[in-house]
């Protein structure tokens, strides 16, 4: 499978092509970007270290790298400041967004090709691709609180001392300010994250709360998120490379799951080959429920005036 990476010279797309040559599942690395210095730097520094990782192919250029892309990635986009919402990007970014799917168009892509989205704010642009591109919706996907979840699965295990791969909680809705926490149905280890020793009511607003601002805490001390992005990209990329079909939170076009329609949204969802393959409802507490449909509206709006205004 071949997966290229559109801001491929950057810290996010750099970090993912890192992820997927530590994970040796894929078979190239495309690493597409304006400029071409830095994106054959990238390249080149992960050809050296193949020999001890994976024999995959690696290379560097321009937007025709993508026309025979399995999986197209694009992570392109002008940085948060870290005082702005993810949603405070929108005018900034989609320009910018528009001339990548331009570029797309201009080469080609194949036609059963996997979009994903990274670059934010990521909701909407996902449904922006899916406006401008000639490909069945479920094959648009962005990563949505894929990243948002692992956050907060990390930062509580490390709050309550437990491995962070047996800590199960999900985060659904926008990537962004109105992204909503399931806490209803957490575990850890199979166990009831309110019977785990030493979870309180007030632990849980604390992490949840560290989880929100955790992407601007990362930008005010470091840039940029990098490390967990790309670990992020590279799980999603396996599940479409592998066919698993894992239930995880991508952002995609909704069609009446929980009362949410004609928008792109992080819900559960299963993932595969032919990318966003279907969507799963499960009870959730009431107050999740509303909180989960009014992330919708306020995506909705943002669509409305930004993209049909």
């Amino acid at each position: 499978m071949k997966v290229s990476i559109v801001g491929g010279g950057g810290l996010v797309g750099s970090c993912a092509a890192s992820a997927l040559q530590f994970g040796r599942i894929v078979r190239e690395i495309a690493l597409v970007d304006v400029n071409q210095d830095l994106v054959e730097g990238q390249a080149l520094d992960l050809l050296h270290g193949a020999s001890l990782i994976s024999d995959q192919r690696i290379v560097a250029g321009g937007p025709e790298l993508s026309k025979d892309a399995d999986i197209v990635c694009i992570t392109a986009g002008l940085r948060r400041k870290p005082e702005e919402s993810r949603l405070d990007l929108i005018n900034r970014n989609v320009a910018l967004f528009r001339s990548l799917l331009g570029d797309l168009k201009k080469v080609g892509y194949k036609k059963d090709a996997i979009v994903f989205v990274v670059s934010n704010p990521v909701d909407v642009l996902t449904y922006l691709a899916m406006q401008e591109l000639d490909l069945p919706a479920q094959q648009i996907i962005g990563l949505g609180t894929v990243l948002d979840t692992t956050r907060l699965r990390s930062m509580l295990a490390q709050r309550i001392d437990a491995p962070p791969s047996q800590v199960d909680v999900t985060i659904y809705g926008e990537h962004g300010d109105s992204m909503v926490a399931i806490w209803s149905n957490a575990q850890v280890a199979g166990l009831p994250l309110e019977k785990y020793p030493g979870v309180t009511p007030a632990l849980i607003a604390e992490v949840e709360k560290k989880t929100r601002g955790s992407g601007a805490e990362v930008i005010k001390k470091k840039g940029g998120a990098g490390f967990a992005v790309g670990a992020s990209i590279a799980d999603v990329i396996h599940a479409i490379a592998l066919d698993q079909r894992r239930i995880m939170p991508v952002s995609s076009l909704q069609s009446g799951a929980y009362g949410l329609s004609d928008v792109s949204i992080s819900v559960p969802t299963v993932v595969g080959r032919k990318g966003a393959m279907s969507h799963i409802e499960i009870e959730l507490w009431p107050k999740e429920l509303t909180a989960l449909q009014r992330s919708g509206q306020v995506l909705r709006e943002t669509i409305d005036k930004v993209l049909k205004g």
